[in-house]
């Protein structure tokens, strides 16, 4: 199982500290390059912001995990991503009828490369969240919590993506258009992950307060973008309270 391991800010060393910086500036940035510029400005602002924080949490977890099981855990979540992805856009399972449009290049099998490299920059972040709510370790528990913890973004990011056209919905849903049962699908999917990567990997230390502090500003940065920038108010309230109560119920048990 994980290792809860703790890490402060004041161990981290400089480059790590300048990493995450850049990357806040760059999501912090994004609504001023869109006004400025316009919404064409937007895939390559979201683009730059998915490397920066994929790099920053990368460098994370190297520093408690160590370089060798950071890279196959990045590989196992990228590969296994990219493969949910391209059977979800080709198949309608797990997630519901899809596809992605031709906004954000390149594409792998019509599948955006950035995708499974936006699945590598939250799923430590969920981990490090059901290390917390998950204190024995079970394996199939800390699975089913990890892929909440990390469905929860969702409630974020799928309106604000088909905003954008990134990808369209080929059936109607409940949630802003969006059928329930892609949230399930990314519940799933994120739990088999995680179960991949622990089975694979067994233990590693994982820098837990590093990790939850991205969690934390990935909702923080979310709430204020779609209620304050994006137009997203509905959305913006769901996933404030969706990622919020994982943050409340970590925090409390921390």
């Amino acid at each position: 199982m994980f290792e809860h391991m703790i890490v402060s800010l004041s161990e981290m060393p400089v480059a790590v500290l300048l990493l995450g910086t850049v990357w806040l500036l760059s999501m912090i940035g994004l609504p001023i390059i869109r006004w400025v510029i316009s919404d064409s400005a937007v895939p390559l602002g979201v683009s730059v912001g998915v490397l920066l924080q994929a790099a920053t949490v990368l460098a994370l977890m190297a520093l408690g995990a160590g370089l060798q099981a950071t890279g196959i855990a990045a590989v196992l979540v990228a590969v296994l991503g990219w493969l949910l992805e391209f059977v979800g856009s080709h198949t309608g399972h797990p997630f519901g009828r899809y596809h992605y449009t031709k906004v954000l290049q390149p594409q792998i099998g019509e599948v955006p490369v950035l995708i499974p490299i936006a699945w590598i920059m939250m799923m430590p972040p969920a981990w490090a969240v059901a290390t917390v709510l998950v204190p024995g370790g079970n394996i199939f528990a800390f699975s089913l919590v990890a892929g909440a913890a990390f469905a929860a973004w969702d409630l974020f990011l799928d309106p604000q993506m088909v905003g954008w056209g990134f990808w369209e919905w080929e059936q109607d849903g409940w949630y802003f258009g969006i059928p329930f049962q892609n949230l399930f699908g990314w519940f799933l999917g994120a739990s088999l992950i995680t179960f991949a990567v622990r089975l694979v990997l067994g233990t590693f230390g994982l820098p837990v307060v590093p990790l939850l502090i991205v969690y934390l500003l990935t909702w923080f940065l979310e709430s204020v973008g779609q209620l304050a920038f994006w137009n997203l108010k509905g959305s913006g309230v769901v996933g404030l309270l969706g990622m919020g109560l994982f943050l409340v119920l970590t925090f409390m048990m921390y």
